[in-house]
């Protein structure tokens, strides 16, 4: 048998560096070959990229709570509910100058908008899926913003999307980061979440708070991904930056053993 660490794929125009899993799907044109000259054998493209191409994918067990570790702003994530739709929309509503350049949407629209209570249902149909997650950000028992990750797959990618904002009130005391650093522990080392490789987090340019979210947290800086994603209007250009399970030796909590900066806003 060969490593499929290092198989050679025959689809460089896919930009695909992926272990032989399924003999199956040679419509799709592409074979890979292990690096020992066995077999050619070929696997489906859209298996490799569907979030449950892989057994791995499961409901995620979603926590009641996450504390913050001594010594840092003592925050709590927990998953949104139903009841938390006064509180959520006052939050919002409080906030909706601070937020509105950031804002992404649907550019296609049409169709009767979601209410609060459906989206939370929707919600849950992600975790039942283990495709996303969202968590309020509480401090002092009150809600203080929003953490999330989305678009998770599985297989070969075992990535996610982050996202977060934290109100204007509570600008400059550390919570995004620290959000944002609970959130990767739980989805890279926790048994309860989804044991991803990989997140990301996309960014306008001119978001300087949440690109210094990424510089503290020590994400790595992929580029610009050109029109990628529709924000307050528009296609917009954003970059990218990325954080892998093996980027560090501590959690990634521990990076922020230094004190705190001013710099959060909205992860867009």
């Amino acid at each position: 048998n060969g490593d499929p660490t290092i198989a050679q794929e025959e689809c460089g125009h896919l930009g695909l560096a992926v272990p032989v899993m399924d003999p199956k799907a040679a419509q799709y044109g592409c074979a890979i070959r292990w690096h020992n000259g066995n077999v050619p054998m070929f696997q489906s493209i859209r298996d490799i990229f569907q979030p449950h191409a892989s057994s791995s994918a499961r409901p995620l067990a979603m926590p009641e709570r996450l504390e913050a570790p001594q010594g840092f702003p003592r925050i709590s994530l927990r998953p949104i509910t139903e009841d938390d739709a006064e509180d959520w929309n006052d939050v919002r509503w409080a906030n909706r100058d601070w937020l509105l350049p950031w804002e992404s949407g649907n550019p296609v629209g049409g169709g009767k908008p979601l209410s609060f209570n459906a989206w939370v249902r929707r919600m849950r149909d992600d975790e039942a899926s283990g495709t996303g997650a969202v968590f309020l950000i509480e401090y002092q028992m009150q809600l203080v913003g929003q953490v999330s990750i989305g678009a998770i797959s599985y297989g070969a990618i075992r990535s996610g999307m982050v996202g977060y904002w934290v109100s204007q009130r509570y600008a400059g005391r550390g919570f995004a980061p620290l959000a944002v650093a609970m959130l990767a522990d739980w989805a890279f080392y926790d048994p309860s979440g989804p044991g991803l490789h990989r997140i990301e987090i996309a960014i306008l340019p001119e978001n300087f708070r949440s690109k210094r979210v990424a510089a503290k947290l020590g994400l790595q800086p992929e580029g610009l991904k050109r029109q990628y994603m529709y924000v307050n209007g528009r296609w917009r250009d954003h970059e990218t930056f990325s954080l892998l399970a093996s980027d560090q030796s501590v959690s990634v909590t521990e990076r922020l053993r230094r004190p705190a900066e001013s710099s959060e806003g909205a992860g867009r």
